[in-house]
């Protein structure tokens, strides 16, 4: 391929709308373009990148006994319908009627489809264990997209569903794909991906991993220990808070707080530390609009991701109107309207003397002690994590939260779909059960650009060899010199021969810091450099993209060099 022939092109300066470096550079290189909102076309650069991706995704999934297979795109509403999601899935799903005003659904994952495929197949416990995935156009409407092509609303993605006869099988397999990721994220070059134990989500099930590339331009928070091995997503982060108490217990007494509406306005007012303070965050039921308020201490927040799974349905921020049962500002524990639901966190537990709302205007308690005034109290954990906090895993408060970029994602579904959609297989026995499902997933489009994220200078992706556009980009220096562009071509074929995938730039007219610039947009691993100056000497320079090689060698041991120095860079990234 001739550069001068590429499709794509690039230019210097910064587009206004590209929030992040990887969305830049890949725009600036080339790569993709603008379609609609979250929605990207790719260039033939970015193109060769994902097919890599892909390429080793399926060799990996291939080597687990993964079989291929391919879903459609736009499906009829009664498979969606039958797994119970059409309605609980809010407007991520695209729900459109053809033109026989049939309900339809496009894709944005397959478990519905996975199931419908092989439910006759597998009737019989001989069948099993089975795994099949696709790499698949996907479309779910994402409220925000943003990041260029790391939150999209269009995009390809590997998922692969395993089917069994039993939880320990599952669980075998399970360590099969977990190690297969592993090895993926290692060959596409980003080896310092970190498991966390995650939320399921829509998906269910009850375990799940996330496949987290920490990256201060990640939407996730990740929580770390310092301390051991232990890693979650603060969605699913248990918290631990230990409150010693004092056994100085203040009676209960109700005083007037006027014009405090807020936790920082009440405890100035009353000149006591907010960690002694009762915090009210409201929400409301999806399905009904009733209120539910979550009581955490002052100084932490509510998790939502908990507190919906404890809810068991979708909640949002609520509206507290004129007629409601709540006293906005002014919401506590004690005597709560029997109308709303609450949950109190644990780290109000323990706690002699808080500071809460009083229900009324204008009101507040101080004195609160929950297990003392407040019949059969239980306690929940809806909160989130917070820096320094204690670790579930090892108790010491060495926890850290750091940014990541979802990059895969393997679920325990359990029987979530194979019961709901009614696919059963008889045992050896006679006796007929649901197969249990695993579920595993890579965003084919997010890694690229993750590997982007992580990967790159100021000038340019440095793309790992194995997912490199190219391996070789030949820049030939003044191509209108005879002797300079026979070096080249001539090279440039022998490469070729030896399959080399190499892009060569013998633009006429170009200047070669412009020339030097295009490469680093490309960020092609070796490149070589033919200019009249150095062939006046019978050498060619060869240089790496992250500049760990610089040298000059003879024109007739160039090509040796090349192949050594790409052996060596997959040796190097595999290794």
């Amino acid at each position: 391929m001739k550069v001068k022939n590429l499709v794509g092109q690039r230019f210097k300066e910064r587009p206004a709308d590209c929030v992040i470096d990887s969305h830049a550079l890949m725009v600036r290189g080339g790569y993709m373009k603008y379609v609609g909102n979250g929605i990207f076309s790719e260039f033939p650069a970015l193109r060769r990148v994902t097919s890599k991706i892909e390429t080793i995704i399926r060799e990996e999934m291939n080597s687990i006994d993964g079989q291929e297979v391919l879903f459609p795109v736009v499906m009829p509403a009664e498979l969606w319908q039958e797994s119970g999601r059409y309605d609980s899935i809010a407007n991520e799903l695209v729900r459109f009627q053809d033109r026989n005003k049939s309900k339809m659904v496009l894709g944005m994952t397959h478990e519905e489809a996975a199931v419908q495929l092989v439910r006759e197949y597998g009737q019989s416990y001989q069948q099993y264990p089975f795994m099949i995935y696709q790499i698949q156009r996907k479309f779910r409407d994402e409220a925000r997209p943003r990041a260029g092509m790391i939150r999209v609303r269009e995009f390809t993605m590997k998922d692969a569903y395993s089917f069994h006869t039993s939880q320990e099988d599952l669980e075998q397999y399970y360590q099969k794909c977990y190690d297969a990721y592993n090895r993926i994220f290692k060959r596409v070059g980003i080896p310092e991906v970190v498991t966390v134990a995650s939320d399921s989500g829509m998906m269910g099930g009850n375990i799940s991993h996330e496949y987290m590339l920490l990256n201060e331009v990640g939407e996730d928070s990740i929580v770390l220990c310092s301390a051991c091995d232990y890693r979650a997503n603060l969605e699913a982060a248990e918290n631990i808070v230990e409150n010693i108490s004092d056994n100085v217990f203040s009676s209960l007494e109700c005083i007037e707080t006027p014009n405090c509406k807020t936790i920082e306005d009440v405890c100035n007012f009353l000149q006591s530390e907010v960690s002694a303070s009762c915090k009210a965050v409201v929400y409301q039921k999806n399905s009904d609009d009733s209120y539910l308020v979550a009581f955490v201490r002052g100084d932490y927040e509510v998790n939502e991701t908990k507190l919906r799974n404890l809810v068991g349905e979708d909640i949002h921020s609520a509206e507290i109107k004129a007629d409601s049962p709540l006293v906005a500002g002014y919401i506590g524990p004690f005597e709560l309207s029997e109308k709303v639901d609450y949950y109190l966190d644990l780290s109000l537990k323990g706690i002699d003397s808080l500071v809460a709302g009083a229900n009324r205007e204008g009101f507040h308690y101080i004195g609160l002690n929950l297990e003392r005034d407040i019949k059969n109290v239980s306690f929940v954990d809806i909160a989130k994590v917070k820096d320094g906090g204690i670790c579930p895993c090892c108790g010491k408060p060495a926890l850290t939260i750091k940014r990541g970029i979802e990059v895969g994602n393997i679920f325990q579904l359990g029987t979530k779909y194979s019961k709901s959609m009614h696919m059963q297989y008889v045992d050896k026995d006679g006796s007929s059960h649901n197969p249990i499902m695993g579920c595993y997933g890579i965003g084919i489009g997010r890694l690229a650009a993750s590997i982007c994220e992580a990967k790159h200078d100021d000038y340019g992706p440095i793309w790992p060899i194995s997912i490199a556009p190219w391996e070789v980009h030949i820049c030939c220096i003044r191509p209108d010199d005879e002797e300079t562009k026979k070096a080249a071509d001539t090279l440039y074929e022998e490469l070729k021969k030896q399959r080399i995938e190499v892009i060569y730039d013998d633009r006429e007219g170009i200047r070669g810091g412009q020339m030097f610039a295009d490469a680093d947009l490309l960020g092609v691993p070796i490149r070589i450099i033919i200019s009249p100056r150095n062939l006046q000497n019978n050498k060619i320079e060869i240089t790496t993209r992250d500049k760990t090689v610089n040298t000059v060698v003879e024109v007739s041991d160039a090509l040796d060099y090349v192949l050594k120095l790409k052996e060596q860079l997959y040796f190097e990234l595999n290794n």
